[in-house]
């Protein structure tokens, strides 16, 4: 049996880090799908600088562990004058490696758009950004929904990264709460229910989704 003393006698530990996770999910969410879809028309661009770019940020970033790219905000930064807080080090890693992830899966959906939609955009008129804003991304955005929506499921797990550097996420308090009880298995137990929590929603918005788009088709 579980010992409900470690979530009940701790729980305003537990209701700090939920938030917090939940915090740095939706800031890192939100920016990662801005940067990457910059980076996916960057990596599909005609400019010869932007598509180098755009390709050597995804392709650096994908290879390289997580933990790397956040000790580049927290250990790495500091060493350039740039202090952050443990919590903006920890979103900003995880925004920067997710945006990776997310650039691959917008250009694919982007690569998936009949050219002629580009070519008969052009030709009515619009420049090369106003046709990617208005008539290729509104398309692709639909076509990679549920891709995208598995990439910000594995962004919330991710987040538990913060716990490494002491971002005050539900990993940082479970330690902490593991350490001042000396019961470990529980407190991980509830600690993964918590992200159940934010998960399994996720996951059904996302199937829901990829069943209305499949209805739609």
């Amino acid at each position: 049996m579980l010992d409900l003393n470690v979530l009940t006698g701790h729980w305003g530990m537990y209701a700090e880090g939920f938030g917090n996770t939940v915090k740095a999910s939706v800031l890192a969410l939100i920016g990662s799908f801005v940067l990457g879809t910059v980076l996916a028309v960057f990596c599909i661009s005609p400019y010869r600088v932007l598509k180098v770019l755009g390709t050597a940020y995804v392709e650096f970033v994908r290879n390289i562990p997580l933990i790397l790219v956040v000790f580049m905000f927290f250990v790495g930064l500091p060493t350039l004058g740039i202090l952050l807080d443990p919590f903006t080090a920890g979103t900003l890693g995880l925004t920067v490696y997710t945006a990776a992830f997310i650039a691959e899966t917008v250009r694919a959906g982007i690569l998936s758009v009949p050219a002629g939609q580009m070519e008969a955009a052009r030709s009515s008129g619009l420049t090369y950004i106003q046709a990617m804003l208005h008539v290729i991304l509104p398309q692709a955005i639909k076509i990679v929904i549920p891709p995208i929506g598995n990439q910000f499921i594995n962004l919330v797990k991710n987040s538990s990264i913060l716990g490494v550097i002491a971002g005050l996420d539900l990993m940082y308090f479970g330690d902490i709460v593991s350490t001042q009880t000396f019961i470990t298995f529980d407190v991980y137990i509830f600690i993964g229910l918590f992200y159940l929590v934010l998960t399994i929603p996720l996951s059904l918005l996302v199937g829901y989704m990829e069943r209305r788009l499949e209805i739609n088709r």
